[in-house]
């Protein structure tokens, strides 16, 4: 090789590498410190307070981590209660630059969560809306790229089916309180359902059925 070609040979290489990390570095999640401590202290705040239906926050971290792996943007939760998922995953979403819609039927719950998001500093990261899921969840448009299921139990099957024509592929369906054996309101045969659907690949954590979209049909 000539010292031109082996030069043209080295230039090449150090701009492609220069081109794949900029690629990578626009994949990584928005740094904000500042609304970073604000979260953490206001979740350390309420550490141990979260009632009234709200997740643990092992499963709050959870879905923060699946939104941030999958740098996921378009996020839908079913079932708000006062806020304590809402506020792991639109903190998740303030580093992608995604945003929530939430669906909660309970006026007082809603309240208490317009307060919490409030208070966290996620409120421009979140739609918080107040009404029944059952109807509200078929108006929505979409599309979607990650949702968390969270309301009534024995509805599940139904909030999934009128979703996954609005779930992107490559996107993510959660499910919270769904257990390999036993269970109530129709679990078992949501479960049994989401597992038989081809285009869906499921795999279950901690009570969690992940649920990742592969295909269109």
């Amino acid at each position: 090789m000539t010292k031109f070609r082996l030069f043209a040979a080295i230039i090449f290489l150090v701009i492609s590498g220069t081109i794949n990390n900029h690629r990578l570095l626009a994949q990584e999640p928005k740094s904000n410190p500042v609304l970073d401590e604000k979260v953490r202290k206001f979740l350390s705040d309420r550490s141990g307070r979260w009632y009234d239906m709200n997740i643990p926050a092992r499963d709050g971290q959870l879905l923060y981590d699946l939104i941030i792996k999958g740098n996921y943007k378009s996020a839908l939760e079913i079932g708000t209660s006062t806020g304590h998922s809402g506020i792991w995953m639109a903190w998740a979403l303030s580093k992608t630059g995604g945003k929530l819609i939430t669906i909660e039927i309970d006026p007082d719950r809603h309240r208490e969560a317009l307060q919490n998001f409030r208070e966290a500093g996620l409120s421009d990261y979140i739609d918080a809306r107040l009404g029944d899921a059952h109807e509200l969840v078929k108006q929505l448009k979409g599309p979607f790229d990650f949702v968390f299921s969270d309301a009534d139990k024995y509805w599940y099957k139904n909030y999934f089916i009128d979703i996954d024509p609005k779930l992107k592929v490559g996107g993510c369906y959660t499910t919270h309180n769904v257990y390999e054996r036993g269970g109530y309101g129709g679990q078992g045969d949501y479960l049994e359902y989401v597992r038989s659907l081809k285009n869906y690949e499921s795999t279950l954590v901690q009570g969690m059925l992940i649920s990742y979209k592969r295909a269109e049909r």
